[in-house]
């Protein structure tokens, strides 16, 4: 069956392969930097999880893993601005080293308040690593610790980005039509 999401697609950024070699990469120097700490992947939903699950399994250190979502798009491709956690952590952060794992670093509104959040709760540290920086875009003070790729100021999908929920399932990351969401 042919994938009626391709004909939406206009050009593709990153491979399959390439996206694996880039979470190699990240997951190796994760690995090296974190040796001997108490390591705490925090994955914020939804568009994390396809780099995260990826991820997890390039880091050769033990390593535990918790789960956030929070919410400042809605349907639309701008962030509101305002950040509603709809799901928080289940784990007490004191003492663990957390590195934030987030699929794109845009204006950088959500992560700042995600940041501060989450430092209020006594981490032995923080620091984020991203699939994709978008530096063009960023309106607030934060700089992503581990970039996997920079990428133009385009509307990308796949790989567990989306537009309204939809394209996550996409095996590479691609820039999206305008016309799909009305650019």
């Amino acid at each position: 069956m042919e994938n009626v999401m391709h004909k939406d697609i206009e050009k593709v950024l990153f491979s399959a392969e390439q996206l694996h070699e880039i979470t190699e990469r990240i997951g190796e120097q994760v690995s090296f930097d974190y040796q001997g700490k108490n390591l705490l992947l925090v994955s914020v939903l939804k568009g994390s999880v396809v780099f995260m699950a990826d991820l997890m399994r390039a880091i050769k250190i033990p390593c535990r893993i918790d789960f956030m979502s929070v919410s400042s798009y809605g349907a639309g491709t701008k962030t509101s601005g305002v950040v509603k956690i709809t799901k928080d952590l289940d784990i007490n952060l004191e003492g663990y080293d957390l590195l934030i794992v987030e699929d794109i670093l845009d204006s950088g509104m959500t992560l700042h308040y995600i940041i501060e959040m989450l430092k209020a709760r006594h981490p032995a540290s923080v620091r984020i690593c991203t699939l994709f920086d978008k530096p063009e875009r960023r309106v607030a003070e934060v700089h992503a610790d581990y970039v996997g790729a920079q990428v133009p100021d385009a509307f990308i999908v796949g790989y567990g980005l989306d537009y309204d929920q939809r394209y996550r399932n996409l095996p590479f990351v691609g820039v999206l039509k305008p016309e799909v969401y009305g650019g």
